[in-house]
């Protein structure tokens, strides 16, 4: 038992270091993050115009206006009041980023939860907690999307939740498709992915051997966030109001963790 829980918790930290160290975009965080006094953090209080998001990042876009109805949903934790710019900044930062997440003011009917702690599929060896996230989602709100991003691991994921059920999940890293559930939407086929792989033929070669799968880009996921709710890249050249959100600590029992074979 001792060794299972170690596997899980150094995994996990693996992970979180792995993708925080790949994922941290070092020229926005030291431009955005909140600054640090007498061993505390401090956001800012002053409302700022939307800042954009989204590179080798993870995010929910909810369909509401009620940022207060996002945090429980979510069940987060130590909520503090941040502007955008200290929100994000805090979670691209090589520290913060680890444990929080970034709650962001409306923005045309929508909300956007940030942060790297998010859920993700990240292989089929572990758990997966996406779906019963945006399940629970599904029970408070109208609509929920997941987004995730990191090119450094060759790895994407976008779901939809539409009225308490998930209509699409996909993701997609170096080991081949790993989420696949419900049918490629409209707007996935028009941006011409051809999202497929032969099974059975992992170890041949040549264009009938092997997995045969066409890779999405970020240029990619930020189109059909475009299509599906709103391309967050794009927010700091939008005319908005300023506004505050929130930055919270992210669930425990979001971390990754492995599937446990029976003996």
């Amino acid at each position: 038992m001792l060794s299972s829980g170690l596997d899980y918790g150094v995994t996990s930290v693996l992970f979180v270091v792995i993708l925080l160290t790949l994922g941290t975009v070092a020229i926005v965080a030291t431009q955005l993050a909140p600054r640090m006094a007498v061993g505390r953090i401090i956001y800012g209080l002053e409302p700022d115009r939307p800042v954009g998001f989204g590179y080798r990042m993870t995010w929910l876009a909810i369909r509401t206006r009620d940022t207060a109805a996002v945090v429980e949903a979510l069940q987060l934790a130590a909520p503090q009041t941040a502007n955008w710019s200290t929100g994000l900044g805090s979670v691209y930062d090589r520290e913060l980023g680890e444990a929080h997440v970034f709650v962001s003011p409306p923005v045309n009917g929508w909300t956007f939860v940030a942060g790297l702690p998010l859920p993700a599929p990240v292989s089929r060896r572990f758990l997966d907690k996406c779906t019963p996230l945006l399940l629970e989602l599904g029970q408070t709100f109208v609509e929920a999307q997941y987004f995730s991003s990191m090119p450094a691991l060759d790895y994407f994921a976008w779901a939809r939740m539409i009225d308490g059920r998930v209509v699409r999940a996909f993701a997609i890293g170096d080991e081949g498709v790993i989420w696949n559930k419900g049918r490629p939407t409209k707007e996935e086929k028009a941006m011409g992915l051809k999202l497929f792989e032969f099974r059975g033929l992992r170890g041949r070669r040549g264009d009938a051997g092997g997995e045969m799968v066409l890779y999405p880009t970020e240029d990619h996921l930020m189109e059909l966030a475009a299509k599906w709710s709103i391309d967050p890249t794009a927010l700091g050249e939008v005319k908005l109001p300023d506004g505050l959100g929130i930055v919270a600590r992210a669930p425990l029992e979001w971390r990754p963790e492995r599937i446990r074979r029976a003996a």
